[in-house]
């Protein structure tokens, strides 16, 4: 079923509230917008994995409630400090739900998370392992129970689980490979079922939202923020791998998000640290940028994520995406037809924070589009900011109730209205089942990619392993020693390394985003005159910049998988088949 429109769903408040007094002034007028479903979404009822049609289907389904109607039951029912925080998705701090923290005291003026969610009424939080959130399996479980049951209107519950170099979950989830190692199978079958198997494991915790797929077209070697995080530099090949991923989290039940829009691919710029410009003419957007949002959208992807970065040929007036009318009404809503909910990226970030205070930024980002404010920095200080242009007319109670409707539409399409709890039980079959893990190491092994010299492989002889992950992989290596080294080799772990080289017949260097002192390490063992090759676990961009070797292969993670592929490619168990995604700067 499509998603309801925001006009559908205030018409309808208007008929539940005809002739009683509402809980709170609620706008019955029906926006212009016709709030059509992206092409390609029909109705799903029947069980077993979604359809690529099915993306936005409806818990009609599983409830024989209208979507509809409870959604225009629940937003009937709000106040208007209800509407409020539902825009808002903070981090809560501890890894308990009734736990005091004294975070959660200077940032909420309450103790505990579930205070926090009793107290605002937000329309989700997002977990983070720095915040004191990620713990076990069990400790999770028992946090999203305990949260889900503090708040009057079922949560988002978060995670940004990209897998790969982005993984808040760590060892929790299976070691998924991340989407530049999926992006060398060239096989979209693979990235929906790296989403399934991530969205089935989050589903059994109890967190309803993964911020993931990343959509971005990474064409910028140099770009700090995206790099491996992305499938890669094809548009049409990103596009594809998106679409299957979107499919893949609705396979398992979990809200999808598409970031970072309108593309985040060509930055030289980390947007965590300061505001990142982007030249792309119109007609570059959608040649480059565009395609795997409208292809997320074609899918039903529940979020689109925006990006702080200025693109100053789509919206002049310098302000970022996250701020930008033009580019999130004018090309995400109108042009590409994108009814669901858009989010913006941490409103923590320097990017954002630049031009405007943080209370000014939530006012500014809701008038542009925005219908959920993630990780504000102020919390307290950006929902007054917003409750009072709700109160002023800045913001009209219209624009507020289209995006209370979206986000509790999403969470209808989610079955997160009427979701049962969390079980730790259910939990412990399904994360790190070993279905799951098998699935995870054949993406690994199809990954593995030949990039130079693969004909000295399988390695024979003495074999000496050294860099960042050095001991690690040499494990994996029946005989082989090891000389390991932190991601900064010191001199004296490279003069260790070259010694032990003197008994070896070759040298394996693992890297990873390769800068001077991994360079230097490279260089020494090359100078030793064994034979070098390099195991890549970062984006492949690196091999561009070092010299001295004699193969390479790219794995793309430094995650147990990606290390036991490359230990099978190098031993001659398996035939590294995996294609770069990317194109490597000439040498």
């Amino acid at each position: 079923m499509a998603r309801p429109s925001p006009a559908s769903v205030l018409l309808l408040v208007a008929t539940l509230t005809a002739g009683c007094a509402a809980t709170s002034p609620t706008t019955v007028e029906a926006p212009s917008r016709t709030g059509a479903a992206p092409p390609g979404v029909t109705e799903t009822t029947g069980a077993g994995p979604a359809s690529a049609s099915a993306g936005a289907a409806s818990s009609q389904a599983s409830t024989g409630v209208s979507s509809d109607s409870a959604v225009a039951s629940r937003l009937a029912a709000m106040s208007l400090a209800d509407k409020v925080g539902q825009l808002f998705m903070p981090v809560v701090y501890g890894p308990r739900a009734d736990g005091a923290h004294g975070e959660n005291q200077a940032r909420f003026g309450v103790g505990s998370p579930a205070a926090v969610v009793g107290k605002y009424h937000p329309g989700g939080v997002i977990l983070f392992p720095w915040a004191g959130n990620v713990g076990d399996a069990r400790q999770l479980v028992a946090f999203t129970r305990g949260l889900q049951k503090a708040s009057k209107v079922p949560l988002l519950i978060g995670a940004d689980q990209e897998n790969g170099v982005v993984s808040r979950l760590g060892s929790i989830v299976t070691d998924v490979p991340g989407s530049m190692a999926i992006g060398a199978t060239r096989d979209p079958a693979t990235a929906r079922a790296a989403a399934r198997v991530t969205g089935e494991e989050l589903r059994a915790l109890g967190i309803n939202l993964d911020f993931a797929p990343v959509a971005d077209v990474n064409v910028n070697p140099a770009n700090p923020v995206i790099g491996v995080r992305s499938y890669g530099s094809d548009p049409k090949r990103v596009s594809a791998m998106v679409g299957a991923a979107v499919d893949g989290f609705h396979d398992a039940g979990v809200g999808s998000a598409a970031k970072h829009f309108p593309g985040h691919g060509d930055t030289k710029v980390d947007s965590h640290s300061g505001l990142p410009v982007i030249g792309h003419t119109r007609s570059q957007w959608e040649r480059l940028d565009a395609p795997p949002f409208k292809e997320a959208v074609r899918r039903g992807v529940d979020i689109v994520m925006t990006a702080h970065v200025v693109m100053p040929k789509l919206d002049p007036t310098g302000d970022p995406a996250t701020l930008s009318k033009p580019i999130l009404t004018g090309l995400l809503r109108d042009k590409l037809g994108f009814d669901g909910v858009v989010s913006t990226d941490a409103l923590d970030m320097q990017g954002v924070r630049e031009r405007y205070g943080d209370a000014e930024v939530a006012v500014r980002a809701v008038l542009a589009g925005v219908d959920l404010l993630l990780m504000p920095p102020n919390f307290r200080k950006a929902h007054d900011a917003v409750l009072n242009a709700v109160k002023s007319g800045r913001i009209s109670r219209r624009r507020l109730d289209e995006s209370v409707t979206r986000l509790l539409t999403l969470k209808a399409d989610r079955g997160i209205l009427d979701a049962p709890p969390a079980d730790a039980g259910q939990a412990a079959k399904a994360v790190r089942s070993g279905e799951h893990r098998t699935i995870a190491q054949g993406i690994a092994d199809r990954s593995v990619t030949p990039v130079k010299g693969a004909k000295i492989l399988p390695l024979k002889g003495r074999v000496l392993v050294t860099g960042p992950a050095g001991r690690r992989l040499a494990g994996r290596l029946e005989g082989a020693s090891a000389a390991g080294t932190g991601e900064t080799p010191t001199a004296a772990q490279i003069a260790s390394a070259r010694s032990a080289a003197a008994k070896a017949d070759t040298i394996v260097v693992t890297t990873k985003d390769a800068g001077p002192a991994q360079a230097r390490l490279v260089s020494a063992m090359d100078a030793t005159g064994k034979k070098v090759v390099i195991v890549s676990m970062g984006a492949p961009y690196e091999l561009a910049r070092l010299r001295g070797y004699d193969a390479a292969l790219a794995v793309y993670a430094d995650g147990d998988a990606s290390l036991r592929a490359a230990a099978k490619a190098l031993t001659g168990a398996l035939t590294p088949k995996g294609t770069l995604p990317v194109r490597l700067p000439a040498r």
